[in-house]
C-alpha cells in the first residue's frame, strides 16, 4: 500500500460540514491526517467535529484552543467556512450586518486562526501548512461587493502570513475555486448560462478542489510553494461572467 501523504499530520478545517469544506476535511482524513471539522452545524463523517460560529466575537481563538486541546498539535489549517451568499446582495443592496458578518468569518476569523496557528507552528517547531479557500471574485468585480472584498482580503492575508512564517518553513497558500455547486455557490436566473461559458464544458466538483489541497498540503507535491493563489476553475477565469456573450 502506497504511503498516504498527509501521514501523521493533524488538521483544523473550518466550513467542514458542507461543500468544498467538507469534501477537503474528508480527503485530509483519507490521505492520513487526524482532521478536526468546525462548522456551524456538525460535521458528518470526520474525524472529530465540534460546533462554531467564527462571526462572534473571540470564537477563533477559541476554536484554536480547542483544536489544540484535541488535537495535541495542529500542522495543517484550512480556513473554508463562508456565509452562504445572496446573488443579489449587490453593491447597492447589500446591508451592513451582511457586510460585517462576511469579513468577520472570511477575513477577521482568516487572521486570528493563521496568527494564531502560526505561532504554535513556530513555537512548537512544526513545520506546518495553512490553505485559504479563497476565491475568483478576489481578483475581479462580480456584483457582491462583501464577498468579493472578503476573498480579496484573504489572498492578501495569506501572502503576508507566507513571508512572515517562510522562515520557519510553515508554507501558506490559497486556492482559488471557479463555479462549484453546493456550500456557498447556489444555481440560479443569474447562472443559467453560466455552465456554457467554462471551457471545460462543465461545473466543478468539491472533490476536485480537494484534490488540489491535498496535492499543496502535502510535502511530496507542494513543499516548494508558498504565498501563491491557485486557480481551480476549468478556465471561468479566462472570461468575466458578468459580460455579455459574444
Amino acid at each position: 500500500m502506497a504511503e498516504r501523504l498527509l501521514e501523521g499530520d493533524t488538521a483544523l478545517v473550518t466550513g467542514a460540514a458542507q461543500g468544498i469544506g467538507r469534501a477537503v476535511a474528508q480527503a485530509l482524513s483519507e490521505e492520513g491526517a487526524r482532521v478536526l471539522g468546525a462548522d456551524l452545524n456538525a460535521a458528518p463523517d470526520i474525524d472529530q467535529s465540534l460546533q462554531c460560529d467564527l462571526a462572534q466575537p473571540g470564537a477563533a481563538a477559541q476554536l484554536v484552543q480547542d483544536a489544540i486541546r484535541r488535537l495535541g498539535r495542529v500542522s495543517i489549517l484550512v480556513h473554508a467556512a463562508c456565509p452562504r451568499r445572496n446573488e443579489s446582495d449587490t453593491a447597492l443592496e447589500v446591508s451592513e450586518s451582511t457586510w460585517r458578518e462576511m469579513l468577520a468569518v472570511n477575513l477577521d476569523a482568516g487572521f486570528a486562526l493563521g496568527q494564531a496557528l502560526g505561532r504554535h507552528m513556530r513555537d512548537e517547531g512544526i513545520r506546518g501548512r495553512m490553505l485559504y479557500l479563497a476565491s475568483l471574485h478576489a481578483d475581479s468585480p462580480r456584483n457582491l461587493p462583501h464577498y468579493s472584498a472578503s476573498k480579496a482580503g484573504q489572498t492578501m492575508l495569506m501572502k503576508e502570513f507566507a513571508r512572515a512564517l517562510g522562515p520557519h518553513g510553515i508554507r501558506v497558500n490559497a486556492i482559488l475555486p471557479g463555479a462549484v455547486p453546493g456550500g456557498g455557490f447556489r444555481l440560479g436566473p443569474a447562472t443559467a448560462d453560466l455552465e456554457s461559458r467554462i471551457p471545460l464544458g462543465r461545473f466543478g466538483k468539491p472533490e476536485e478542489i480537494a484534490a488540489m489541497a491535498v496535492a499543496v498540503l502535502s510535502e511530496r507535491f507542494g513543499r516548494y510553494v508558498t504565498g501563491a493563489s491557485i486557480v481551480v476553475d476549468g478556465g471561468l477565469a479566462l472570461y468575466n461572467w458578468l459580460e455579455a456573450r459574444t
